[in-house]
This record gives C-alpha cells, sequence and structure tokens, in this order.
C-alpha cells in the first residue's frame, strides 16, 4: 500500500512546478501510462455503464487516474496542465474507454458556481496563492476555491495550515493527518475526513488505523477526550485533562507535542464549520465528485437533483423585493445610532455584565436547525469515541457556560505567548489568521461603499465568544441583539455548535441582500472566533497545569 501511494505521488508530483518543461515532462509520462493502461484491457465491457467510479473491476486503477485527470482539467492552476488533460481523456473516450464526469455544480452547494472565482479567471496574486497551494499539495480544493473570494485570508489560512501539516514540528506527519481525522469526524465532516485519510496514506500511514481509532495507537486513543471536550464543551476542560496526557505513564505526551495536537484539533473542529457552513462538495477527484455513469436526457443526474444542484437559482429569488426592501438600510442605521449612543452614553460596569449574562442566557435557547439528532455514519464514527456526545442547551437543563474573562486570560496576553514558547512561529501565524479574518474588510455592505463595518464585525466575533462564555469587560453586549437577527443568530449558532445540521435554506436566509462574498468573510469570522475560544480554554488549562 505505501509503495503505491509513494508511486501514486511521484506521478503527479511534476504537474506542481512553476517550470513549464517539468510540467510537460510530467504530463508525457503521465499520457504514456494511461495510453498503456487503456491497450492493455481494449473497450471497456457493458457492465461499466453502472461501475462506480472507485475500485469498478477490472480496471480501478485507471479509474482513479481518469478522476484524477478530470479533476487537474478543472482545478489545475496552469492552464497547459488544464489542456492536456482534457485533451487525453477526449483520446481515452475515443478509445471506447468509458470516462468520468463531475458530479454536481462546482465548489459549494450553496454558492453558484460562476460566483466562485474560476482558476482561469484570476488576477496575478490569487493565481500565485492557488500556484502555491497546488504544488504543496497536489491539489487545489474547493476549500482553497470558496476563500478565493478573499485572497490575503487565503494566503494567511494556507501558510499556516502549510507549516501545521508539513513542516517541521512536534508530531510525526502521519499523527497530524490522523489528529485531522479525528478532530473531523466528531462535526461528521466526512469532506475533511476523505481528504486526511488520503494524506494519511500518502505520508506512510498504517492503513489499519483507519478501521477505527481503537486500531491507533495508545497515545492517539487518549487524545479522544480532548478531543471530544474541545469540540463540543471547551468549558469543562481542565489542568487534570491535561495532566492526564502529559504524566500517562507510558505513551505520555510532551508539552510540544500537547500544543501541536490541540492547534490541529482546534484547526480542524472550525474548518469543519466553514466546510458546512459553505456548503463545500466532494473534490472532483473524490467519491461523489464523479460519476461514470452517462449523463441522463435531462442532463441532470438524480444526486445533482437531491442536492438541489437542479438549478443554480440565487439565494435572492426566494423572497420578493418588498420582503427584503431595506434590510441593508435598517442594519446601517442601527449601526448609526448605536454609534451615537455610545458617544452620548456609557453604561456601567455592572450593568456591562448583566447585558453578558443576559446575552449569554439568551444565546444557550437558540435552537439549532430543527434540532434533530444526526446520527453519524459508521464510516466516520469509527475514528472518535461516545458518538452521543455532543453540544447541548445546557439552560434546559439548569447547567449553564460559566464566565470566562477575558482580562484574566486572553489569546494576545497569555495564548499567543505560550504557543509561540512550545511550537515557535505558529503562534505568530495563527495571530496573523485572527487578525485577519477580524479586521478584514472591503468597507462595503451589499451595493453600499464607504461603510465602516468594524462594529458589525466586532459583534459577529463577540457574539461567538459569548456563546462559548468568554466575555470582554469593555464590550457592551445589548448591541448584539441589535445587530444579529434571530435567523442569522441561529445559522450561526448552528455552524460553530453543530456544523453538520447546517442547510442551504439557513444559509440563504440571513443577510439575504448581501454578497456571497460577504456570507463567505462571515463565515471565516465564525471560523476563526470558534478556533480562537477553543484555543484559549484548551491553553488556559495547560497554563494552570503548568503553574
Amino acid at each position: 500500500m505505501e509503495m503505491q501511494n509513494q508511486e501514486n505521488l511521484g506521478r503527479w508530483d511534476g504537474l506542481g512546478s512553476r517550470d513549464a518543461s517539468s510540467r510537460t515532462e510530467a504530463m508525457e509520462n503521465i499520457c504514456q501510462e494511461v495510453m498503456k493502461k487503456v491497450k492493455a484491457i481494449g473497450p471497456l465491457p457493458a457492465l461499466t455503464l453502472s461501475s462506480p467510479a472507485i475500485g469498478s473491476p477490472p480496471n480501478s486503477d485507471l479509474n482513479d487516474i481518469l478522476a484524477h485527470l478530470l479533476m487537474l482539467s478543472k482545478r489545475c492552476p496552469f492552464e497547459d496542465v488544464r489542456g492536456r488533460c482534457v485533451r487525453l481523456l477526449q483520446a481515452v473516450q475515443d478509445l471506447g474507454v468509458r470516462i468520468p464526469r463531475p458530479l454536481g455544480n462546482g465548489p459549494s452547494r450553496f454558492i453558484p458556481e460562476k460566483e466562485i472565482l474560476q482558476v482561469s479567471k484570476v488576477d496575478t496574486r490569487t493565481q500565485s496563492i492557488f500556484e502555491d497551494a497546488f504544488a504543496a499539495l497536489g491539489r487545489l480544493d474547493n476549500i482553497s476555491l470558496v476563500m478565493g473570494f478573499h485572497p490575503q485570508y487565503l494566503e494567511s489560512f494556507l501558510r499556516t495550515q502549510h507549516y501545521l501539516l508539513q513542516m517541521d514540528g512536534p508530531l510525526p506527519l502521519h499523527y497530524r493527518h490522523y489528529i485531522g481525522i479525528m478532530a473531523a469526524a466528531r462535526h461528521q465532516c466526512s469532506y475533511l475526513v476523505n481528504l486526511h485519510v488520503n494524506d494519511f496514506l500518502q505520508v506512510g500511514g498504517d492503513p489499519k488505523w483507519l478501521n477505527g481509532l481503537d486500531e491507533a495507537p495508545q497515545k492517539l486513543q487518549q487524545l479522544g477526550e480532548l478531543n471530544k471536550i474541545l469540540a463540543h464543551r471547551p468549558w469543562l476542560l481542565t489542568k487534570e485533562h491535561m495532566e492526564h496526557l502529559l504524566k500517562a505513564e507510558e505513551n505520555s505526551w510532551s508539552l510540544a507535542e500537547l500544543i501541536h495536537a490541540v492547534v490541529l484539533l482546534t484547526h480542524y473542529h472550525s474548518l469543519a464549520s466553514f466546510t458546512f457552513g459553505c456548503g463545500i462538495t466532494p473534490e472532483i477527484h473524490s467519491d461523489g465528485g464523479h460519476t461514470f455513469r452517462p449523463p441522463s436526457l435531462s442532463q441532470y443526474c438524480v444526486c445533482d437533483i437531491a442536492n438541489g444542484n437542479g438549478h443554480a437559482n440565487h439565494h435572492d429569488n426566494l423572497l420578493s423585493d418588498h420582503d427584503m426592501c431595506g434590510e441593508v438600510e435598517v442594519l446601517m442605521e442601527r449601526m448609526k445610532q448605536l454609534q451615537e449612543c455610545r458617544d452620548d452614553e456609557e453604561a456601567s460596569q455592572e450593568e456591562m455584565a448583566t447585558r453578558f449574562e443576559r446575552e449569554k442566557t439568551e444565546s444557550m435557547l437558540v435552537v439549532t436547525a430543527e434540532d434533530e439528532e444526526c446520527v453519524p455514519s459508521r464510516d466516520i464514527s469509527r475514528h472518535f469515541e461516545d458518538p452521543s456526545y455532543g453540544y447541548k442547551d445546557f439552560s434546559r437543563r439548569g447547567e449553564h457556560v460559566p464566565t470566562f474573562r477575558a482580562q484574566d486570560y486572553s489569546w494576545e496576553d497569555h495564548g499567543f505567548s505560550l504557543v509561540n514558547r512550545l511550537y515557535p512561529d505558529v503562534g505568530q501565524m495563527l495571530d496573523e489568521k485572527f487578525q485577519m479574518a477580524y479586521n478584514l474588510t472591503y468597507n462595503t455592505m451589499a451595493t453600499h461603499k464607504d461603510v465602516d463595518t468594524s462594529m458589525l464585525r466586532r459583534a459577529i466575533w463577540n457574539y461567538i465568544h459569548c456563546m462559548f462564555g468568554i466575555r470582554y469587560d469593555d464590550y457592551d453586549y445589548g448591541e448584539i441583539n441589535q445587530l444579529l437577527d434571530r435567523s442569522f443568530k441561529i445559522y450561526i449558532k448552528t455552524m460553530v455548535c453543530s456544523p453538520e445540521k447546517t442547510t442551504k435554506r439557513m444559509y440563504e436566509s440571513f443577510w439575504r441582500q448581501f454578497q456571497h462574498s460577504e456570507k463567505v468573510h462571515v463565515n471565516l469570522l465564525l471560523m476563526e472566533a470558534r478556533m480562537q475560544a477553543e484555543l484559549l480554554y484548551a491553553l488556559r488549562a495547560i497554563t494552570r497545569y503548568m503553574t
């Protein structure tokens, strides 16, 4: 298995080179290999009309290669490679071999494909970011394409992720991908699980570990409890949880390893939120991303229609102009009034504390989407323990989230330096990424220009931290109810606490007059605020253990 994966890796490696002649040579080798395989099998028997993409006899290896070529023909940032892949697939088809076609309409179920930056129509800066991403991983994934609405952020995100997964660090490479699988599986995020299963095997991971967490080393199994609490109820973390990992009789974690693991867990919990919040679809070359079946007469596959892809209507069409009239203007007017109130009067510390507690309690009562239980498939749940453990509305059972005062333990004053000390450079990278998401602005709201959106961005960030019990003494939580309406709060809570329940309807029901790029920006804010909140609880517990 390992040999085969190394061979597969080498096969595609040269396509990521910035040197055109190296790409040409790599493409030549791939063409020869494909043609050799095609000639060896001759025209496919009728059986393959309904064969799935993966594992269909007698040519599953060829099918995998053809699916990879299809992905490259659509997603490779180098035009020459895209063109060669299209021609090679056509040549294979001309020889009587069925070739795959993509399923669905682009990288997102929520955003029309034409609105997502097309790989072939991007500016120079984005092109360079895409090329770097492709060179590092051999793919330009759907998450990156959707984040491509915000190139500055994407650059920071990819730099951080590359460092966490591929550069020198405390944990071995296969552990890093396995921890990514464990974290994504907590939210049943098959998209991220599948990506990292492939990456895990490519760096030489033991396929047996993929049978379930109980097949992985004891050291990784011990991480299960931390993964569970961090994903769903991080305020319950204590220094005893950390001590259990750091002082295990056998297979104990070092502080540096634990920091690396915590950053990976929080990265993938929050990335699962982004994945569901943007309706990210499977990669073209993965299961569910392509099919070898011929298109039906209507040009729609049943799966497309079931996924709501039968027609790419813009979400605005769901509502009459009257329903949406003035949504943006009302929000802008409220921002203006709040600014004037800020200038006129300042609430007492007692009043500010009361407003926080009120907002925190109300956030517990916001119901996530339909509130039905999602039962994870065996395929996903084998990567973690205790599938029934999730985010619950504590107030209904008389429980509550304790208040965590940011002035006692903050990212800027405490968390940042702890991460940087134990895992050099990562604190800096995370800080830049948090700042980028928080401060990112184009000074626009829908069609309005020259708008200061800082008040709105701060309300979103602080509302998420409020749901996690984190309070900033200098913030007036009364502003949140003025700026975030109920449908937006439901979306935020679902995406942050139970992302697997996020639906297209929920995405469409908030900020109906806003651009998709603005909604993606909201999702970046939600993702980073969630990651920072989880990190704060974990790092505080580690600090308490150390002191």
